[in-house]
């Protein structure tokens, strides 16, 4: 006879928090290896320090870089997965990690190099698709918000509820990031070529971080009171 035991569908993330413990490490541990590659780049590329106009960066070494970045983007979405036991716990645990990659990658910069001088000094973050391009600042602002949200979607697991936006839901996120995105990848002419950054723009940037929180508030707010066994 099988006695049917509590959570078969999975452990609430309230009820195990090494796992958050180990995906919180292990993001800062991978912020300081990100930290230290970079170091040895701007050795190479940037000796008197790093500034606009970039360097450009032609052939293998754009290409091994490139995918470098995508290795790191795999990195935390594998731990993610096995810290995880849904696919809402697993997408808010992704998130997290990321958030705390991304701050911590600053952190380490400043522990070894002591950079950024500020809040507004101008960084390279990303190379796929195109270069991004913006103040230190505004990737902080998003891993922020990205910490909140997770957080939130853990404490509504953590309760027995759901997280499952709709399409409609999806479709506002999508277009909040894809604000996001814009906000660092439109000034091509420093992205591409050679030029100093143009004003960064913070209106995309604030657009698409509050239609992502509009997305998550409405859909948090639509499945209130729905119960696990619903998903």
């Amino acid at each position: 006879m099988n006695i049917p035991t509590a959570k078969t569908k999975g452990t609430p993330p309230g009820g195990r928090p090494l796992a958050l413990a180990v995906l919180a490490v292990f993001a800062v541990a991978m912020a300081y290896m990100e930290a230290a590659i970079v170091v040895y780049l701007r050795q190479l590329y940037y000796p008197d320090g790093f500034a606009f106009p970039l360097v450009v960066i032609e052939g293998d070494i754009l290409l091994i870089e490139i995918g470098r970045e995508f290795c790191t983007i795999v990195f935390l979405a594998a731990i993610s997965w096995f810290a995880g036991r849904r696919a809402a716990e697993r997408f808010a645990m992704f998130c997290l990690a990321f958030a705390l990659w991304d701050i911590f990658y600053y952190v380490w910069l400043k522990v070894m190099i002591g950079w950024p001088e500020n809040f507004f000094t101008r960084d390279l973050l990303f190379l796929i698709p195109l270069p991004w391009i913006g103040p230190v600042l505004s990737p902080l602002l998003v891993s922020l918000s990205l910490i909140v949200g997770s957080v939130m979607i853990l404490l509504r697991l953590g309760q027995d509820g759901v997280f499952r936006p709709n399409f409609r839901e999806w479709i506002i996120a999508g277009g909040g990031a894809l604000l996001i995105l814009l906000s660092y990848v439109l000034d091509l002419d420093a992205g591409l070529g050679g030029k100093l950054p143009a004003p960064y723009r913070w209106e995309l940037l604030v657009a698409g971080i509050a239609s992502g929180f509009y997305a998550l508030m409405r859909s948090l707010h639509r499945t209130a009171g729905a119960g696990e066994e619903t998903e």
